[in-house]
């Protein structure tokens, strides 16, 4: 019965769809069936389940209502109650803001709120459950159980779609709440304009962690407003309304919304023309998901590890998020409004995260988005002549370390990836390495940054050491010699903090010789009277990614390095510390798989004559820190980094130092992925017998020729072909090993 279901389901979705759907096609067509958007909204995940397409300007979601860590995204799973849906959410981050233009649809009357208040004085709160909930890419529902009403939500890339279904003979009404916001969210000016019988218009400006936030919208129902009620307050700050419907018109009321964060004329601009057809935008979001999941297809016998791989494709491909209007315009944190020439703005780039995996998987699956996002923080830099570090909504939030922009613009033009300046792009680097601000002054003044001066100096130091790297590589690429003389040897600045002792990297004072004291490697502080940022000695002493043989130099020898990354593995958990950071998740020993900073560790025994020792960890780190639960991330998804981790892993890259255009070869976990390139070609990695024992690499062919190198090339992958891996119990300790000359 259960393969006669399967087939009638398969025969109704085909005859539903735009395009003619052979056999051949199936697989890709129902990818998205593996992909389960819950996944990573319990625990620290901080995802959240609404509707959205791929890198969509609206994240339409269910808002809990709670200010609180673990409720960055609006929603976590472990709540029962909703206070509305909003139209814009944070995927995994590990700061709250945004869930702005709080719609709700409600039974009854209510009185409105005239202030922010917290959602246990919201009369029109309802409690939900998750047996009558439900998600999928592009697609949102949940029944609210106060109100009798079933809530659906689904979007185009500018344009949201609500469709209430009321319950027989129930007053239809919906609210809207624009002073209401969450964790460091808080409007500042809202208004709501009643411009018809069927269209609203407003805005919400606000501050929080983006500073200088505005929000224009307009809302089109598909029947009339027969009564209203609109509150504000004598400041115009909270600004709520009731609209109520005529419920003999059918037991259905559709909204679509479009925002903008430049005005209400072009947030009509945004909203998607026609009537109200629900089930055809769902549909069209869903076929959007399907060929965006479809870039990578995985073989295996085991649907857990579809869901989790298919899952991390999905939230890979939500952020960064369009920010641009239909017309190319948008708005910068100091109010100018600009227009995108010839490219796509996108915002909500966490790019501390996001340049270690998310952005080279870009350059696999979005090359076309890699140049417009850096087309859009060349213009983010016009502002201050600096180069983005965090930016939310149009606004600089200067949240975490480095300049990591400058990798994710190197990588992309060694990539080979065009439509954008090049010397401009350079210039942009060049001038934001060169200026004093974040401790930069300190940094060239001493070639690295004394703690007495800096907190976080350790891991700063490390990461601008990293970023100049970066920049020598464009400099030489561009033949700008002097520059790459000067960046390159800046891109040293790590062996400073470097002790050989310890073998950690450590706070050194201004004087250029006293240690940090008193040291214990396990200590954390979290973002305060530290040398290390959100973590500790530990998990922090292995950044030089741009020169990984001088670091094991700086060790002593390779047996001398890969005996203290085994440690780092085998360590006890324990974290010491009255303040530790709560972002030190996913240990193994004292590797943190929930934070950034530890992402490429397991790959440094590539370097050092062990790839066995990767291909070890690599898959301990697959088997355990990702499961399909919605506590199945081990810690902040952090806008698409977790999830591109697991994708490159698990298919058998990852991306080391981005900027290198090399790529390491860890431990596939599928019998075969196939890569669907933007050139039309495809890359296929292959692992015969592979299984949960079969984790180590025994030989490997490239197109049929011996291959048995750790890594491989962005060049070759885009002339496509087949990486074939037989895999085995046992490890070869001759794979992938340099062979030493003879005496």
């Amino acid at each position: 019965m259960k393969n006669i279901a399967l087939f009638l389901l398969l025969v109704t979705f085909a005859a539903g769809c735009s395009k003619n759907i052979s056999k051949k096609d199936t697989k890709e067509v129902f990818l998205t069936n593996y992909a389960n958007p819950f996944i990573g909204t319990g625990g620290h995940g901080h995802t959240y389940p609404g509707a959205t397409v791929p890198f969509g300007m609206l994240q339409v979601s269910p808002v809990n209502g709670i200010s609180s860590w673990d409720w960055c995204s609006g929603y976590h799973y472990s709540d029962s109650i909703v206070v509305g849906f909003s139209h814009l959410s944070l995927s995994g981050t590990g700061i709250g803001d945004l869930a702005d233009i709080l719609f709700m649809p409600v039974n009854k009357s209510v009185d409105l709120p005239t202030t922010s208040s917290a959602r246990d004085s919201l009369t029109y709160k309802s409690s939900y459950s998750h047996s009558n909930e439900k998600a999928s890419p592009g697609y949102y529902q949940v029944y609210l159980n106060d109100h009798n009403i079933n809530v659906e939500l689904t979007t185009s890339l500018r344009t949201a779609f609500h469709k209430y279904s009321y319950s027989e003979g129930d007053k239809q009404s919906v609210i809207i709440n624009l002073g209401f916001g969450i964790n460091w969210d808080k409007a500042t000016n809202t208004a709501i304009n009643i411009e018809d019988d069927y269209t609203i218009t407003g805005h919400r400006f606000s501050t929080g962690w983006a500073k200088n936030q505005k929000v224009f919208f307009v809302a089109k129902f598909s029947k009339p407003i027969i009564e209203n009620s609109v509150v504000q307050d004598e400041n115009a700050v909270n600004s709520s309304a009731q609209f109520f419907f005529n419920e003999k018109e059918g037991n259905n009321l559709l909204v679509k919304v479009a925002l903008s964060s430049v005005s209400i004329e072009n947030a009509k601009d945004n909203l998607d023309e026609g009537g109200f057809d629900f089930e055809a935008v769902k549909m069209q979001s869903e076929n959007t998901w399907n060929e965006a999941l479809s870039k990578i297809q995985v073989e295996t016998p085991v649907d857990s590890l579809k869901t989790i791989f298919y899952t991390a494709m999905y939230h890979a491909q939500l952020a960064p998020v369009t920010f641009s209007d239909k017309n190319g315009q948008y708005r910068k944190e100091n109010d100018s409004i600009v227009t995108a020439k010839n490219y796509t703005a996108y915002s909500t780039l966490s790019l501390w995260d996001t340049f270690r995996a998310e952005h080279p998987l870009l350059t696999l699956l979005a090359p076309d988005k890699v140049a417009d996002i850096t087309n859009t923080m060349l213009e983010y830099y016009k502002t201050k002549n600096i180069l983005p570090v965090w930016t939310l909504y149009g606004n600089e939030t200067n949240t975490m370390t480095g300049y990591h922009s400058i990798p994710v613009i190197v990588e992309a033009y060694l990539k080979g990836i065009k439509g954008f300046n090049a010397e401009e792009a350079y210039e942009a680097m060049k001038t934001t390495m060169m200026q004093d601000e974040r401790g930069l002054k300190y940094y060239k003044q001493y070639g690295y940054i004394p703690y007495n001066l800096l907190d976080e100096s350790v891991t700063i130091t490390l990461e601008y050491a990293y970023n100049d790297w970066c920049v020598a590589q464009m400099a030489k690429a561009l033949g700008k010699d002097a520059d790459y003389n000067l960046f390159l040897n800046r891109s040293k600045a790590y062996q400073h903090l470097f002790d050989n002792k310890t073998g950690f990297m450590r706070g050194k004072s201004a004087d250029g010789t006293s240690w940090h004291e008193p040291f214990d490697a396990k200590y954390s502080n979290h973002r305060e009277h530290t040398d290390y940022t959100e973590g500790n000695a530990w998990q922090h002493s292995w950044f030089v990614p741009h020169n990984v043989e001088n670091f094991i130099q700086l060790h002593g020898n390779n047996d001398l390095f890969t005996d203290r990354l085994e440690q780092l593995f085998t360590e006890s958990s324990e974290i010491t510390g009255s303040n530790v950071s709560a972002d030190i998740s996913g240990l193994i020993g004292q590797y943190a798989h929930g934070n950034e900073p530890s992402h490429h560790i397991a790959y440094l025994f590539n370097h050092a004559e062990k790839p066995w020792r990767t291909q070890y960890w690599v898959r301990k780190i697959l088997d355990t820190q990702y499961n399909t639960t919605p506590n199945g991330l081990s810690g902040n998804e952090d806008c698409g980094q977790m999830s591109a981790w697991y994708v490159l892993s698990s298919i058998g890259l990852y991306a080391m130092n981005p900027a290198s255009t090399e790529y390491e070869i860890g431990s596939p976990i599928f019998e075969k992925s196939t890569i669907t390139l933007a050139n039309g070609k495809t890359f296929s990695i292959k692992a015969e017998a592979v299984s949960s024992e079969n984790i180590y690499i025994q030989s490997a062919t490239l197109n049929g020729t011996l291959f048995n190198k750790t890594t491989i090339s962005h060049k070759t992958i885009l002339n496509g072909g087949t990486l074939h891996f037989v895999m085995g119990k046992i490890p070869n300790k001759n794979w992938g090993v340099a062979k030493k000359p003879q005496n």
